[in-house]
């Protein structure tokens, strides 16, 4: 699988992770709350890191999993961390990964947050564009949560911009 390709996917489904990492929220308001906040995601090296990566380009079905831990400010403290699986749907120059993530923080508010995006990109890139992520869900202080993820490439780390309706 080509270097650009797992990148991608790491960006997509970074992309979902980390919404709550410490961002105040007051228990009396019963009300939908918008939460603006910044994470950084740093992929975790796995036992195949550097295995299974190839010169042919990606085919529709091919695929890849990920975890990443999540960091309030890039080398800073530790707030969650997630899982990330992609799928290669559509192949070609752009092609499209479906990816699909879950994201456990351990902030305050806490909870998981559930994520997904369809990322167009060109396999010949080494540096992936920007891209949105649709939440779709999420558990304990994160229920019924919705909005978006912008994800942006930001050295080692995913620079992750949340927008969070709960």
């Amino acid at each position: 699988m080509s270097r650009s390709f797992r990148r991608i996917g790491a960006l997509g489904a970074c992309v979902i992770a980390a919404a709550a990492f410490n961002v105040p929220v007051s228990a009396t308001t019963a009300q939908a709350q918008d939460l603006d906040f910044t994470v950084y995601a740093k992929e975790v090296p796995g036992q195949d890191e550097g295995q299974g990566e190839s010169e042919r380009p990606p085919a529709v079905g091919d695929g890849f999993s990920f975890t990443e831990d999540i960091y309030r400010t890039k080398g800073g403290e530790k707030v969650g961390r997630d899982g990330i699986t992609c799928t290669v749907v559509r192949a070609g120059n752009p092609s499209d990964l479906l990816c699909v993530g879950t994201f456990v923080l351990s902030g305050d508010p806490r909870g998981q947050l559930t994520a997904q995006a369809l990322v167009a990109f060109d396999p010949s890139d080494e540096q992936p564009a920007p891209f949105d992520v649709a939440l779709t869900g999420g558990t304990g202080d994160f229920e019924a949560a919705r909005g978006t993820v912008h994800s942006t490439p930001d050295g080692d780390y995913q620079r992750l911009d949340f927008h969070v309706i709960r």
